[in-house]
């Protein structure tokens, strides 16, 4: 089978601490967080073109397809490479818009590295978080592919080994900007910050959870009940959120307790993205 006719996958992420210990000149935040990848995907089918043209096959609501982090990633790429092939791309989205777990951004990060491929162009794992890094701050983590202590804006990794796990992943029904909670003038900016190799499981909170939870009171419902089954986080600026367990057998012994008016997965943690970019 050629690798034009294979699926892609674009995993979602959380983040299992979240801190904001300050913020740059520039107005971006200055973080520390653990990402960890789950085998829960949207998933990529990239279409060669003949005529050059880059399209978005599957638009979004709402989303002008100019817009969609997808066509700017294989835009992006053909501006740093000279490519000139043309591609559709056809997203199948299962990653909750709004919802914390990167799908936009891994979206981006699975079309630059299966383009990459596809049309041959060569870059290293390096070059592409660059390029991924002007399409947005959580784009660099999902071409790094492994979990990591993250610092600055969140770009700067250093790997860490997790013992296998499993969560309860719970999705509440509203869509959380990203940009709202960091606009907030209630967010705390100011916790300290630590080195990679203080980091343990379990350490931290979610410095966003706090607003996110103030403004959307959806959230704070799901995690009031997650909480009945551990340390319970939101992840990244919400809206969801999860709790870890160390059997799979516990997770789906959780969600079959789950309340008929939420929406819940269970999902395994990932050691690596399921692209690898040497």
């Amino acid at each position: 089978m050629s690798e034009w006719d294979r699926d892609w996958p674009a995993p979602a992420k959380i983040n299992l601490f979240l801190h904001v210990v300050g913020r740059r000149a520039d107005g971006y935040h200055l973080l520390q967080t653990v990402f960890r990848f789950l085998d829960f995907s949207d998933t990529i089918r990239c279409e060669p073109r003949g005529d050059g043209r880059i399209l978005l096959a599957t638009p979004l609501p709402g989303v002008a397809p100019e817009s969609d982090l997808t066509v700017r990633a294989a835009t992006a790429l053909r501006a740093a490479t000279g490519a000139t092939a043309g591609v559709a791309l056809h997203v199948d989205k299962r990653l909750p818009m709004g919802g914390g777990l990167g799908g936009g951004s891994s979206d981006a990060a699975t079309t630059l590295m299966a383009l990459n491929r596809l049309w041959r162009t060569g870059l290293d794992s390096s070059r592409l978080q660059r390029i991924g890094l002007g399409l947005g701050a959580d784009v660099p983590i999902f071409i790094h592919g492994r979990t990591a202590f993250a610092e600055g804006i969140g770009e700067h990794f250093t790997d860490l080994s997790l013992p296998a796990a499993w969560y309860l992943l719970l999705v509440p029904a509203v869509a959380v900007p990203t940009l709202e909670i960091f606009r907030s003038a209630q967010l705390r900016r100011d916790t300290p910050a630590i080195a990679a190799a203080e980091w343990r499981p379990g350490f931290g909170r979610n410095d966003l959870e706090a607003v996110a939870c103030a403004l959307y009171p959806e959230v704070a419902r799901h995690l009031d009940w997650l909480r009945g089954y551990g340390d319970a986080r939101m992840s990244g600026s919400g809206a969801c959120c999860f709790v870890e367990f160390d059997r799979e057998s516990a997770a789906r012994q959780a969600l079959a307790a789950l309340p008929a008016d939420m929406r819940g997965i269970v999902a395994a943690g990932l050691d690596r993205h399921p692209i690898v970019v040497i």
